[in-house]
C-alpha cells in the first residue's frame, strides 16, 4: 500500500540527522510512496541557504536536497521565521528587509507554518527529523 508522507527537518544541513532525512526520502520513493513536502524549521532552515560553500571533499547538502527535489518534484519549504533568523531570504524578503540580494537557493521556497499543518493534515504520515 502506497502512503503519502510529509517530513519536518529540524537539524542543520551538515548533520547526520539531516542526511538521514534525505536518505529516508529516497527510500520512501524507492518503495513507491509519495512525499507531500519537506518542511525545514529551526536549524534545518539553513538547508536552503544557497550561499554556503562546502570544501570539495565534503558533501553539499543543499545541492543534494535540490537534486532530489528536482528529480522527484518534491516541494522544499523553509519556515519563514527560521529562515530570517539564519539569513535565508528569497528575493521578496530581500526587498522587504532592504537587503541587497536573496540568499536562498532557488529550489527552496519560503513558507509559513500553515504549510506544515496543511501537509500534516493531507498526508498519511508526518515524520520529524530533529536533534
Amino acid at each position: 500500500m502506497s502512503l503519502n508522507y510529509a517530513l519536518l527537518v529540524l537539524s542543520p544541513p551538515d548533520s547526520l540527522i539531516n542526511r538521514r532525512a534525505l536518505e529516508f526520502c529516497r527510500e520512501l520513493l524507492n518503495q513507491s510512496h509519495r512525499i507531500e513536502r519537506v518542511f525545514f524549521h529551526d536549524a534545518g532552515a539553513a538547508s536552503g541557504l544557497g550561499s554556503t560553500v562546502y570544501p570539495q571533499d565534503e558533501r553539499n547538502p543543499t545541492d543534494e536536497w535540490t537534486a532530489f527535489a528536482n528529480e522527484n518534484q518534491v516541494e522544499l519549504i523553509v519556515c519563514i521565521a527560521s529562515a530570517l533568523k539564519r539569513g535565508v531570504i528569497d528575493a521578496a524578503e530581500a526587498k522587504r528587509y532592504q537587503q541587497q540580494s536573496a540568499t536562498m537557493h532557488p529550489a527552496f521556497e519560503i513558507g509559513g507554518l500553515g504549510l506544515l499543518v496543511d501537509a500534516g493534515a493531507n498526508c498519511d504520515r508526518l515524520i520529524t527529523f530533529g536533534g
